[in-house]
Parts: structure tokens; sequence; C-alpha cells
């Protein structure tokens, strides 16, 4: 208790007695609650503070909540909102806190609190004394003593900042180690002594970089039961080891390690203020890029993998990144087991977003990124097999012996280009060191009285001593970067092998489709595809070395109307058509004229019967046969609808006799009948029509029953059946020959 404690010059009237003294106590962290007891105590004498100034005990309200809680925001300080809340209300004489930082480290919350206590007529009290926030030299004095909290608040973080950053910059900083590395108490870190954990962690990276998938390697542990190793607890002892099911995450934090690259990382999450959702006491953490980590330092720790194979993984895993709100930098996506190829690889040449793959039932690559993100047309809907045969031909002559050359001529020019490069850097030193030399040798050379002189040729010194640094750094930076690779004689002749078997193995079941986009993958990194027509689809492929192999793909279409040069196929069939052609010879001189049906290409015959009875053009036996007369002749077809008949009346006159040459004649080629139009074998024929149908006999064969059955048991009649079936038989020949492409 401080009994002399000084007072402002405030008058403690009896509403102030009236209404209730809140003391508000608060520590910042669970650690000085725990350990810092005597902050406490002192900050709770002022109740007896409060007693002293003519309070009774009832009226003394203690606010305690916060203890644990950062004075930074209000966001997470219950305790403080309740005493806001009581203030407004006008429920509170005085407010008692052992100093300003007590309440607030922030001037927003400070100053929200004063003009509050000023307008209900509340006094602020802390060590120094009692103040009307009303009176303006005690606001002045409590805005004061508020800015001067929120700088101790800054300089206080800026002073741990800087000395945890330079306790990271030399590798001393004592961050969180994952699992399979240990701190020991000399603080050197080794790895875990438990040789199943050293195990199975390097398994983890083994299969990675044979399956190349981090989901991969989950299946692989999940099919052969293997648990991972993950810390429970603190960093040492094997207690806190707990042995657990293979998850995404956990095969995740062990790939994005760096530590078990040997690095020593500081910076990778950062706080996302802007991330802070309502009601939420601290701001979410975030992964930075690894451009954007603070600092890394190599060869800390005792590494499973080296730091340029933890680079390959790191690129392999965005690659096999599917960022769907960022589809145009959308990573390739790791090979999967479906049958198409392009997987990943297959791209809109209209939009730039990658495809997507439907089996219907073959492979189809989609694009409906714009009709999802502007409710407009879809880009593409493409067929695969066509578009996968010219993409696997082309990776085949891209690795056929006759590229191998152009490789080798590539490289050496690369590497001529490198010389120069070199001579270049070298030059540029030499030129930078010589100028620097000769500066120095004009500074040494002045008259030192002569001041304005001696500092003009200090600074072109300075000038040239800087440009020589520069020049110095690029000639290093250029002299680490890596090599164009060669071609060995070992690896040529695997590659022929290669390109002379791959073919073969290709076609072959031994192949996965995985492993089969894998190869497509280790030279090709895009495939842009575009619908040029209804039956064009133009094809580019972006090579992994960023040249571009550009082609045209003629896949099937739906309707024969489609192809591109419809009409000229058709006017051309005409002209075949009309020099008597058959449909099968139609076929092959279109096809050899490079014209194709829709699903094949070349022209079938079924093509060009469709295209035909689509525009009628019936062969001539059908026209013949369907003809009312020819030649001035009537045919059986014309006749019997003129008479009224069916066309069997007068096949059976033409078996009996009845009707005979010369009034009937057989038509070459194809032996159709034809009557002679005469008016008196008219009559004659329309007699005999009345006649049989007074008769009742039949009017489709013109005799009665008794009548047929008498002359089928009749040998002459057995003869005309016979005769019958040989007609009829010879007649399917006939259309058979004129029709055989249908």
């Amino acid at each position: 208790m401080h009994p002399h404690l000084p007072l402002s010059q405030v008058n403690i009237t009896s509403r102030h007695l009236e209404r209730k003294a809140v003391i508000y106590i608060r520590q910042s962290s669970p650690k000085q609650v725990r350990e810092h007891l005597d902050s406490q105590l002192t900050q709770r004498t002022l109740v007896q503070r409060a007693q002293s100034l003519g309070w009774h005990p009832e009226r003394i309200e203690v606010f305690d909540g916060d203890l644990g809680q950062s004075a930074t925001g209000v966001q997470e300080r219950d305790a403080f909102k309740a005493l806001a809340a009581e203030v407004a209300l006008g429920h509170v004489g005085i407010v008692f806190g052992w100093q300003v930082s007590r309440l607030a480290r922030n001037n927003a919350e400070w100053y929200q609190l004063l003009d509050v206590a000023a307008l209900v007529g509340t006094l602020i009290g802390d060590t120094d004394g009692v103040y009307d926030p009303r009176l303006y030299n005690d606001r002045l004095v409590l805005g004061l003593k508020g800015t001067m909290s929120e700088a101790e608040l800054y300089l206080m973080r800026q002073r741990l900042n800087a000395g945890r950053l330079r306790k990271v910059h030399r590798g001393e900083y004592g961050q969180r180690l994952p699992t399979g590395l240990v701190r020991l108490a000399d603080h050197r870190v080794i790895k875990a002594p438990d040789q199943q954990i050293q195990h199975v962690i390097e398994l983890v990276f083994t299969q990675f970089e044979d399956i190349g998938s981090g989901y991969g390697v989950l299946r692989y542990c999940k099919h052969h039961n293997i648990l991972l190793p993950r810390r429970h607890g603190g960093d040492f002892g094997p207690g806190d080891i707990r042995w657990r099911k293979p998850s995404e995450a956990a095969i995740r934090a062990i790939l994005t390690n760096p530590a078990y690259a040997g690095a020593f990382v500081y910076g990778r999450r950062t706080s996302e203020p802007r991330r802070q959702a309502p009601g939420q006491r601290t701001p979410p953490m975030v992964h930075r890029k690894m451009d954007e980590w603070q600092c890394i330092l190599q060869n800390v720790y005792p590494a499973y993998i080296s730091w340029a194979q933890y680079l390959a993984n790191q690129a392999r895993l965005r690659e096999n990144a599917q960022c769907y709100t960022d589809q145009m930098s959308r990573g390739r996506g790791a090979p999967r087991e479906g049958a198409a190829l392009l997987q990943g690889l297959a791209t809109c040449g209209l939009c730039g977003h990658r495809m997507r793959v439907a089996y219907r039932p073959r492979a189809r690559y989609i694009c409906m990124s714009m009709q999802r993100a502007f409710a407009e047309a879809r880009c593409a809907h493409l067929d695969g097999p066509s578009i996968e045969a010219f993409v696997v031909q082309a990776f085949f002559d891209a690795i056929a012996p006759a590229q191998l050359e152009t490789l080798d001529e590539v490289l050496a020019q690369r590497q001529r280009e490198r010389q120069r490069l070199e001579t270049y850097h070298q030059q540029q030193v030499s030129q930078a060191r010589y100028n620097a030399t000769l500066a120095r040798r004009r500074y040494e050379h002045v008259d030192p009285d002569y001041r304005l002189a001696a500092a003009k040729l200090e600074r072109a010194w300075e000038d040239t001593l800087r440009a020589l640094r520069q020049a110095e750094e690029a000639a290093e930076r250029f002299a680490h970067e890596p090599c164009e690779p060669t071609v060995t004689p070992e690896l040529r002749e695997q590659l022929l092998h290669l390109s002379q078997r791959l073919p073969e193995l290709w076609a072959s079941e031994q192949l996965t489709h995985t492993q089969r986009k894998a190869l497509l993958r280790s030279l090709i990194a895009r495939v842009l595809v575009q619908r040029t027509a209804a039956d064009r689809i133009a094809v580019t492929i972006i090579w992994v070395s960023g040249h571009c192999s550009q082609g045209v793909v003629i896949p099937p279409v739906l309707h024969q109307r489609h192809i591109t040069g419809y009409d000229t196929m058709v006017e051309r069939m005409r002209q075949l058509w009309a020099e008597g052609s058959t449909d099968s010879q139609i076929a092959q001189t279109l096809s050899r004229e490079g014209f194709r049906s829709a699903r094949r290409d070349r022209v079938l015959v079924r093509t060009v019967l469709k295209i035909r009875h689509h525009h009628h053009w019936v062969s001539r036996y059908h026209q013949h046969r369907l003809a009312d007369k020819i030649d001035d002749m009537w045919t059986i077809h014309g006749l019997s609808r003129h008479l009224g008949v069916e066309r069997e009346w007068f096949y059976h006159r033409m078996r009996t006799g009845t009707l005979r040459e010369p009034d009937v004649i057989r038509k070459p080629p194809y032996g159709n009948y034809l009557i002679r139009d005469d008016a008196t074998l008219l009559a004659r024929l329309r007699t005999a029509v009345q006649r049989s149908r007074r008769l009742g006999r039949s009017v489709a064969t013109g005799a009665s029953a008794p009548e047929r059955e008498a002359s089928l048991a009749h040998p002459v009649a057995q003869e005309s059946r016979a005769a019958r079936r040989a007609r009829t038989s010879r007649t399917n020949r006939i259309v058979q020959a004129a029709t055989s492409d249908a």
C-alpha cells in the first residue's frame, strides 16, 4: 500500500462516492501470472487506496478477468469490455489502474475510455494521482501517458525482435525441431538416436523421389501398414514420439520442412492480421513463399536429403498442386491412372486454363472455365485419342537419332554462348579494375591543399570501386550458374536404344498409363489445343527446353457436313455418279483425292450411299423399276397403277403365255419388263381385268382358287415355279450388283 501517493487537485464529490470504485488488474502473459505474483499483490493494494479516498468496501469492485491477456487489443479482454460498459452506464465513479499501460497500450482504446469517462463524469486514478478527463490539464496528462505507453510497447517489441533476429542470423535461435532431429543439452542438434525413426523418414523421401506424388507416398504407406513418427510434447526424450497412421498432412510436413535438408530457416510462417476473424484472439499464421523467408542458413542441422533435392521436391509439389483459385498458373498435377495421356498437360488455347478430362467413353479434353466464370459458351470439347496420337508421334520424333544430333548442335551452341559470356564478364572486371587503379593514382597525385579537386577525385575513385565490386559480383554469379549438360557416349547409347525400342514398348501392355504420362512429361511442359474448324484442331507442343512444335489434328466429327470441303466432296461425287461409277469406285476415288468420312481417314462406301440418298441420286435399276414409262413403254409398276391391279396379275399372264412378245419385252441391262403402249392392247387388258372381277377371281393373279390349286399340281406349273425362282434369283443378283455398296 502507498498511503503517501500524490494526488492532483481533483475534488472527489459525494456523487463519485455513491458510485462504484473499480480496480482493474491485468498482466500481459500467462507466464507473468504464474511467476510474477508480486505484480498482482501490488495492483491489489489499490483497494486500500480506494478505501482511503472514501469509498465503502462494498462499493469497491475488482476486475481481474484479464490476467494473462495483452493490452494491445480489446478483442480478447472481456473484463475491459465489461469495465467500459459499466463506465458508459454511469455506474462507476473512479477507475483505478496501477499504470496507464495496464488499461490500454494503444491510443484508440485509451481515448475511447477517456471520452466515455468525461461524458459521465468518471475519474481515472493511477499511482501518480487522480485525474478528471473533463479538465484540460488532466486530459493532457492522461493523453501523454497513453502515448508514452504505446511508444513503450513499440520500443519493447522492437528490442525483442532485434535480439531475436540477431540470434536467427547466427543460427542460434532455438526453434522447434521436426521429428527426426533432437537438440541436446549443449544446444547441439543430432539425428534421432532411434534408427527406426531415421529409416521411416528416409523411406518417405525415397518413395517421393520414385513416385513423385505425396498422395502416392500416402497410398504406399497405407498399403504396407507403415506408421509415421510424430513428436508429441517437448524436444527431448523417446517418450515424446508417437507412432501414428500416415496422413496427407504428416507426409507433406515432412516433405516441405527445410530442416530435413540441414537448413535453418526463419520466417516460413508469419501472422496475417487482415485474415483475423471477429472474435479470434490472435491473427492466423500463413505460409510464405521461399523468397519471402527472412533467413536461410544451410548446413546447420544434420541432413536427411541435400538442399538441391529439397528444392527439386518443392518444385515437384508445386507442379502437382491443383490451385483452382488461379487456374492460369495451376500446376500440371501428378500423373494419374486414367487413360488420358495429356492429363495436366492439355491447356485451352482460348483462355489459357488447364483442361479437365472426361471419359465418354473415350477420353475427351474439356474446358469450361469461361462458362463457370462468365456464363459464356464452353471453350472446347475435343477428342482425346487423335490429339494424343499426334503428341506421342512428336515425342517419338524428338528422341529419334536425328534429333540427338540436333541436340548436340544446340548444346554446343549454348556452350559457345557461355564461353562468350564468360569472356565478357572477365573483360568487364579487367576494365573496372583498370579504371579503379587509374582513379586511385589520380587521387594520390593530387595536391592535398587543393581540397576541391581532391574531394572530386575521391568521389570518382569511390564510384570506380563500386563499379568494380558490381562487376566482380556479376562475374561470380555467372560462375556459379549451372553449366549446360552434355550428352555423354553412355547417355547417347541409352537414348539410341530407347528411341528404337520405345514405340514397340509403348504399343505393348508393359507400360502403365502413369508411366506413359511420366515419359511425356520428361520432355513436354505443356500442350496448347484450340479448335480452328469443326474438324480441325491446332496443337502446339511446348517442350521443356522452351521450343515449340505445331501441327493440325483432324479429329472424328459427328456429321459428315461438318467436314472441311464437304460441298466440294458432294459436287465431285455427283460428277462421278453421272459418269456411271459405282459407290465403291466413288469411295476409292474420293479417298485418293484426299477426302474423308466423318469418323475415318478415308471415304467409306456407306458415306457415299448416305449422300446419294440425301440428294435422291437413285441407281438406274431403281429408276427403271419405279418409273411409270420408259422409252414410251409402260413398266409393270406404272401399268399396274393405271389399271388398278397388282403387279403379280401381269407376271401370271406372262408365265401362262397370255401376255407375250412383241407386247412385252425385256429392257437390258437389268431385265426390266416393258409393255407396249398400244390402245388395242390396253383395251384388251382392261377387259380381262373386268372379267376377272366379275368371275370373282383374284385381282392379284387373275385366277380362281381351284384354278390356282390345279396349276400348282400341274408339272408345267411346277416348272413355272422353278423358272420363277430362277428369275427372282437372277433379279436379286442384278440388284446386288447394281447396289453392292448399299
